[in-house]
Order: C-alpha cells, then structure tokens, then sequence
C-alpha cells in the first residue's frame, strides 16, 4: 500500500473512533503514533550502523515489541497497555548516556502527548496500517513526508488555537533569498511546525550537501524552538522524516522567557528564519525579561527585539512582520530605530492581506536584514495577487512561481542592478527618520483611482435618489389601483 493509500485508510479508521474529535485531535493522536514507528525504525538501522547502540527507549516500550505483531494486543488489554504503561513510562523516560539527547527527544513529544482514541479495535487496525510503512526506505519516507506537509497544511483549517502557519510558497522564496549554507548556525525561535527548517534544509542538501561531513555540518547547524505542545511535537516528528538523526534541537519552550541580557556571544546566530506570532500578547512578567525600552506585551515587538542581539556581525534574516510593526509608534519606533542603527535593514516585500487567508486577514510584510552595518536605504518590492484573481484564497493559494517576478529583480546574491519598477521603489535613511521611522511606505508608482469630483458626484447621488423615490411612488400607485378593483 502507498503511503498516501495509508494515511487516508488511517484517517478513515479514526473518524469511526468517538474518542476523536476534530482534525487537530486526529494529526496529534496520529503523530505520536508516527513518532514512535519511525524512532523504532531508525534504532534499528542505527543498531545496525554502530557498534553499541542501544535505543533509549526501554525494550517492552519500542514499537517491534508491541505494535509490529498485526495479531498482537488489542481491544482492552491495547488501551490499558498504552494509557497505563506506555505514556507514563515515556514520560518519564530517564535521559542518561551516550544517547541521552535522544531521550530526551522521546520524553518531550509524551510530555504533554495524550491518547484520544477510545477503541482498542480500531487503534490496532490503525496500529497495523503504520507498520506497513518502513520509514527506513528513503524514497518511501520522502513521499511520506510530502504527504506529512499536507497533514500540516490541514490543521490550518482545524481552528487550532489561532495558530496561523506560513504558507509554503512564502518559506521557500525567504529561505531561497537567504541561502543558507552547511556549516551555517540557523535559528528558528518560534518555529511552530517546522516549515521554515525543512524548507532550509532541502536547500541545503539540493544545493549544498554533496558529502557526509556537509550533511553533518547541515545537521549540527540547526536551532529552534515551539512553545506550544502540538506544533513541537509535530515538529520533531517533522524533522525526523528529514532525515535528521537528533531533532533535540527542536526546544518545547518560551524563547521569551528567557532575559535578554542572558543571551551572549555562545547564542549568536548566523541565520534567523521565522514568522514571529504577531497580534498576541505575552503573559504577564515576559516584558520584564527586556531592557525598559524595548518593553511591552506584543509578542512580535519582543521577537524583533531579540532577533536584533541575536545575530552575528554578518548574520542575516528574514522574517515576516504585520503592517502594524512598520507603522506603530513607541516601542515599535524605538525598536525600528534600533534596527536600521544595527542593521541593514535593505528589502522588505509587501503582500496582500490575502496571503494568510482564512486564517488571517492582515497585510504582511516580509523583512530582509543582516547585522553590523546600518541601513542607508530601503528597497521595498509590492508583490501583486496575478492578474485574473482578486485574492489569494485556500483553493487558490499563493505559490512559489507567483514570486519570480521578485527574484527576477532581487539582482542576485549581491542585489546588484536593483531597478525602479511599477512594483519596487527605494525610500532613504533620511526619508525614514523625517517618517519618524514610519516604514509603512506606499508604491508611489500606485496611481490612485480617479472617482471624479465630490461635488458632482453628490448631485448625481441625489438625482438618482430622487429617480428611485418616484418609482416606488409609482409602484405604491399601481398597486393600491390594483387593490381596489
């Protein structure tokens, strides 16, 4: 059976079970599930491949041990097996050894992982659909990881928590414009999913990785952090798909929550990739992790902050930002003043309130900076929905080749020949300071639409009131005739 075939007769299997309700109940019962067949496949592999290895999860607790039997467990004695065995002893999974960071990963997906399902039957037949996946097969585990992205994408419509992922095409222009290279440390401090690191990391092994010690360097390279339990957990299991051997990397934490003059020299990044959460706001206590100007409760305007102590001299970013981060005054003013003095801050691309939707209605802003020198002038590229669509939409998403325009000017690696166009326009330092650091810059090449003069239009507004007016009195007269005969 396909993996595809699979995961749609696993999805057909849970919708029967009642303990299951929802699409974001199904992906997270699914996941843990997915989870433990593949860190069982790869401990075998692993076994194979090193002398010594043994797996950090307990013998009676891996999957070949009471999953793989198709006849095995089932019914009652399966659910007591898992709710009373299985999660509390991988929640309490000791980290200890050569292996301990691999622990440690088991440990974190259980932490706050929970099992929905309620019958033991259909658990076991959707136990026995996962066993036929071998996630050791390479070209079977890709496909599976497509399949995997399409799963996630599905959970944006599952209303989970207002939680909003990036749309594909929207990761793959900012890490393409990016270029990150093995060797390269790259962050992710509210990574959600992981669709900015598995974006990374195809490009990096398509363009990059040509030998074992490149894809070590890939590997060992990569930071991130989720602070909320599905999207981790989905993450880590993400990553395992990519073939990445130790996703301990992979935090469950508040990058917030730690003060920001605890981060030094050893945090420096090269590379940060994200889409802060923006239009929330922190619980109380976070802001005073930050120096007094920069405090305030938007989660946004405290990621920006510490994206700027962050990076490396020469390190670079790009992330997306709401409108409201280039208009707003006071921290946010602070905060812009503080970028354009410590970085270059030299693309930003606009894109229409329509990029996000569903899930969100709100103009969004892609920012392109990199540390060390202050910024001179700002390129600012208005990307435009394709002619013959009004909108982005979920049957008529944004996608990677509706940003070629955008690459096509970006002038290369070293954005050399950038040109005025219709849709690119450069604003100065000094233009930006007279703004008050106002950002919120629009096309001057955007000619506004000419409605005619105010003037006439409200006499032609009350000449066509008044023609209405006569016709419903007309139509009162026609019908009170009628009545009467």
């Amino acid at each position: 059976m396909s993996a595809r075939n699979a995961v749609k007769s696993i999805q057909d299997i849970m919708r029967q079970d009642s303990g299951l309700d929802g699409d974001a109940q199904r992906l997270s019962q699914l996941c843990w599930m997915f989870f433990l067949k593949i860190i069982d496949d790869q401990d075998q592999q692993l076994e194979v491949m090193q002398d010594n290895y043994h797996s950090p999860i307990p013998e009676q607790y891996q999957w070949r041990t009471w999953a793989a039997d198709p006849e095995g467990l089932t019914g009652e004695a399966l659910l007591a097996f898992i709710n009373t065995d299985l999660f509390p002893a991988l929640k309490e999974l000791t980290a200890t050894g050569s292996h301990a960071s691999r622990a440690r990963v088991v440990k974190g997906v259980f932490e706050d992982a929970y099992n929905y399902m309620k019958s033991g039957q259909l658990m076991r037949q959707v136990i026995n659909k996962i066993s036929g996946v071998d996630f050791n097969d390479l070209a079977e585990r890709k496909h599976f990881g497509d399949i995997y992205e399409q799963l996630l994408n599905d959970l944006q419509s599952a209303g989970n928590a207002g939680e909003y992922y990036t749309p594909r095409a929207v990761t793959a222009f900012m890490v393409d414009r990016i270029d990150p290279k093995p060797g390269e440390i790259l962050f992710d401090p509210s990574c959600g999913t992981g669709g900015f690191l598995t974006c990374a990391i195809r490009h990096m092994r398509e363009r990059y990785v040509k030998k074992v010690e490149d894809e070590a360097a890939l590997q060992s390279g990569l930071r991130a952090v989720e602070k909320k339990q599905l999207p981790h957990m989905l993450c880590v299991t993400n990553m395992l798909l990519h073939g990445i051997e130790d996703p301990s990397f992979v935090r469950h934490d508040n990058t917030l929550a730690r003060p920001y003059i605890s981060y030094g020299q050893s945090d420096r990044v090269d590379i940060i990739l994200t889409n802060p959460p923006f239009g929330g706001r922190e619980e109380d206590g976070i802001e005073s992790n930050f120096p007094a100007h920069f405090r305030t409760k938007e989660t946004a305007d405290l990621f920006l902050a510490l994206f700027i102590r962050l990076l490396k001299n020469g390190g670079r970013a790009a992330i997306v930002l709401p409108d409201g981060s280039l208009f707003g005054e006071g921290v946010k003013t602070r905060l812009k003043e503080a970028l354009l003095e410590e970085c270059n801050l030299h693309t930003i691309v606009r894109l229409p309130n329509s990029v996000f939707k569903p899930y969100a209605s709100i103009g969004t802003n892609l920012l392109f900076f990199e540390k060390g020198e202050p910024t001179q002038d700002i390129w600012f590229y208005e990307h435009q929905v394709p002619a013959g669509q009004k909108a982005y939409s979920m049957t008529r998403p944004i996608k990677v080749d509706h940003l070629q325009g955008c690459v096509d000017w970006w002038g290369g690696a070293g954005r050399e020949n950038r040109q005025e166009t219709e849709q690119a326009w450069k604003i100065s330092l000094d233009e930006i300071k007279a703004r008050n650091y106002n950002l919120d810059c629009k096309n001057p090449h955007t000619v506004a639409a000419d409605h005619g003069d105010p003037q006439e239009l409200l006499l032609q507004l009350e000449a066509a009131e008044a023609r209405a007016a006569a016709l419903r009195d007309q139509l009162k007269a026609i019908l009170a005739e009628a009545l009467q005969r």
